[in-house]
């Protein structure tokens, strides 16, 4: 598990920024920490700490690509018919 530390250091980079959540009058706290759940998770900050955890050779990467869209498109094809 990343530490506070990690975390905080991602999101320092160039291409993170701080993530703003307004809270508004009567708001409910929770429903404002689910919307910067949400935020968080789309900016990738976890994934990519969990990535550079490690190295990963270029050719799994693309052969982990490859089987991920093998099966997103056989899911598709069992979808549709």
């Amino acid at each position: 598990m990343p530490s506070l530390k990690q975390i905080i250091n991602l999101t320092k980079e160039s291409r993170y920024n701080m993530i703003i959540i307004p809270v508004k009058e009567g708001e409910n706290i929770d429903r404002a920490l689910k919307r910067f759940k949400r935020k968080f998770e789309k900016t990738g900050a976890m994934r990519e700490l969990r990535a550079r955890q490690k190295f990963d050779k270029p050719s799994v990467v693309k052969r982990e690509q490859k089987l991920k869209a093998i099966y997103v498109q056989g899911l598709r094809q069992a979808e549709m018919g």
